[in-house]
């Protein structure tokens, strides 16, 4: 199956939940809190997804379902420390795409594997970055702004959450796409550099969608393309890059999900993937995500590894082109 329309055939037929009560899962799982690692800063877009999915899950399985921010390093400490907890199913890690197929190739000696320190259970959440340039910018396409930039080579600037961040590999694969030749300009987050942006200091970005939906609106920011291969619904208007001519395989899909210390138990696993379907594919979850231009997964385990090891493959060749490392 194309790597294209992978993630949105993932979506599995609701499966009905069976109870709420705690301990009604395989050896009488669960019997504590659950422990959810969230590997960023509370308050930020990855922790407030984890805190409207675990507030279902506790009432699904009976037993509270506790956030664990545990910041740093692009989010390796927060996956290291899942790496190594207990295989008894009472801690999980909320991981980006990021997180499990970026920092691997970024970091010189991450201490945990994407495919073999963890057992995906379920994909739960998927949203994109989006192109926006400031309305100075003589560009209101994606076709445009290449040719702006061919015109002006090495001129143009964008700006990103960091090095190594989905932010700046969207851009770097923008230009390798395009064959075209930008400043990138790394910022501390996002937040830092939207000041910038806005002033016209810096002509674009590519950044998670949901943090621009307000200047948009005010027209401080214009929308060029979502970087997922399909329009979001909260944003069915701005095109996605791979509608434009020689774009058709440009594809930055934020996924995120939940996965198990590697060794968990396959029926642990079962159970939590079984409840997580239901939740995410209940249409009052839709409805919540919508608006921040965030829409809700649901995948078998083996299908969340599969979506793993592709793009594992395809972000460690754009890290290697783009001589990108952190120490």
């Amino acid at each position: 199956m194309q790597r294209k329309t992978f993630l949105f055939s993932v979506m599995l037929a609701p499966l009905a939940l069976t109870s709420a009560h705690a301990g009604d899962g395989p050896g009488g799982y669960p019997d504590k809190p659950v422990r959810l690692i969230v590997p960023f800063l509370a308050g930020g877009a990855t922790d407030l997804m984890a805190r409207g999915m675990a507030q279902k899950l506790s009432e699904a399985i009976g037993q509270p379902v506790v956030i664990d921010n545990r910041a740093g390093a692009g989010g390796s400490i927060g996956a290291e420390a899942a790496a190594a907890a207990p295989k008894d199913g009472h801690t999980l890690l909320y991981s980006t795409m990021g997180v499990l197929t970026i920092n691997p190739s970024l970091y010189r000696n991450p201490k945990y594997d994407p495919v073999t320190s963890f057992s995906p259970v379920a994909l739960t959440h998927v949203t994109s970055n989006l192109l926006v340039v400031n309305p100075q910018v003589g560009a209101k396409s994606v076709a445009e702004l290449v040719a702006l930039a061919r015109s002006k080579p090495g001129t143009l600037s964008f700006s990103s959450a960091g090095n190594g961040t989905s932010s700046h590999l969207s851009g770097e694969l923008f230009m390798s796409v395009a064959k075209v030749d930008l400043l990138h300009v790394p910022y501390k987050g996002t937040a830092a550099g939207l000041p910038d942006l806005l002033s016209g200091r810096i002509e674009m970005t590519f950044d998670t969608a949901s943090n621009f939906v307000d200047h948009i609106k005010a027209g401080k920011l214009r929308p060029l393309a979502v970087t997922s291969q399909k329009r979001l619904d909260a944003m069915s208007e701005v095109p996605a890059m791979a509608e434009t001519p020689g774009f058709a395989d440009y594809d930055v899909s934020l996924w995120l999900g939940v996965l198990a210390p590697a060794g968990t138990s396959p029926e642990i696993v079962r159970y939590l993937n079984r409840h997580l379907v239901t939740l995410m594919s209940e249409p009052a979850m839709a409805a919540s995500l919508k608006p921040l231009g965030i829409q809700p997964l649901y995948s078998s385990p083996e299908e969340f590894a599969k979506v793993i090891e592709q793009d594992r493959r395809k972000w460690s060749a754009v890290v290697k082109a783009a001589k990108v490392q952190v120490e």
